[in-house]
């Protein structure tokens, strides 16, 4: 997977299906502190500012170093994306919530990181994306 400026490039999806309205998502989203919670993977999380494009989010994952990630795109009860930058390699994370129908809504994490690495780093930071929107599922579904 190599572009032609020589970036090595990954991407990946996983969705889940919820019988949660995109509201009802949006408020867990929206809630950042909270979102340790449900996932697993962040120890502490906190944002500066309002949920909103340009706010940044400190999160330490467990056993990791702190990170620092910046909302690019915030539409409200359908998704946002952060991105991630850590040295020659970004990061960023696509959070969409889809309405199936009255009464089930999709909810797709998508991936793309670029630089040294890529095919290698991806995998590991969305290695437990399915389990992060299975909780976020029960969460939502309580």
């Amino acid at each position: 997977m190599i572009s032609t400026q020589n970036t090595e490039t990954w991407q990946a999806h996983h969705t889940i299906e919820t019988a949660a309205t995109p509201d009802a998502i949006w408020r867990v989203f929206r809630d950042v502190p909270g979102w340790k919670r449900w996932n697993h993977g962040i120890e502490h999380v906190e944002i500066d500012g309002p949920f909103a494009i340009g706010s940044w989010l400190t999160m330490k994952p467990p056993g990791d170093d702190t990170l620092r990630t910046q909302l690019i795109e915030v539409r409200e009860n359908e998704k946002f994306v952060d991105e991630t930058r850590v040295g020659d390699i970004v990061v960023t994370v696509e959070h969409v919530i889809e309405p199936v129908s009255a009464s089930r809504t999709r909810v797709r994490y998508g991936i793309a990181v670029a630089g040294p690495g890529a095919a290698h780093v991806g995998p590991a930071i969305s290695s437990d994306f399915p389990d992060v929107l299975a909780a976020l599922a029960r969460l939502v579904e309580a």
